[in-house]
């Protein structure tokens, strides 16, 4: 269960997300992002227990997966990564590791590349890369 919920408007939609842990301030906060298809709890409920044990995590959802409706927008990593972008400013996190399962480690890398201040450590689960 996650410790708190709620809905942030970014980039155009109401993205779901959820908070797990608390942490004691002394680590970044983690980023979960969900593979295509997926929702938090099908890409992470096994894991998010041990995660959440020592620091904050923030699961949101994407554009047209759970409880976060689409938009006429396309759904490309990049706009995906705006919207994680947008919702970690509306959280006041200027920092956070990132770990991305398959679109969501696209996702995770689009974010890295474009704005590497912004992500600590990324772990990349099930993703390809081409250049």
């Amino acid at each position: 269960m996650p410790h708190s919920s709620d809905y942030a408007k970014v980039d155009g939609l109401e993205m779901y997300y959820e908070i797990h842990g608390a942490g004691d301030g002394t680590r970044r906060p983690l980023v979960l992002l969900h593979g295509g298809v997926l929702t938090v709890g099908l890409s992470f409920a096994a894991v998010l227990p041990a995660l959440a044990a020592d620091r904050r995590v923030i699961a949101p959802e994407f554009q047209g997966h759970g409880h976060t409706a689409d938009i006429d927008r396309a759904m490309t990593p990049a706009n995906l990564a705006s919207d994680v972008l947008a919702l970690l400013d509306g959280l006041g996190v200027e920092q956070a590791d990132v770990l991305g399962f398959s679109l969501g480690g696209a996702t995770a890398l689009h974010l890295a590349l474009e704005h590497p201040g912004r992500v600590g450590r990324l772990v990349l689960a099930a993703t390809q890369y081409t250049q």
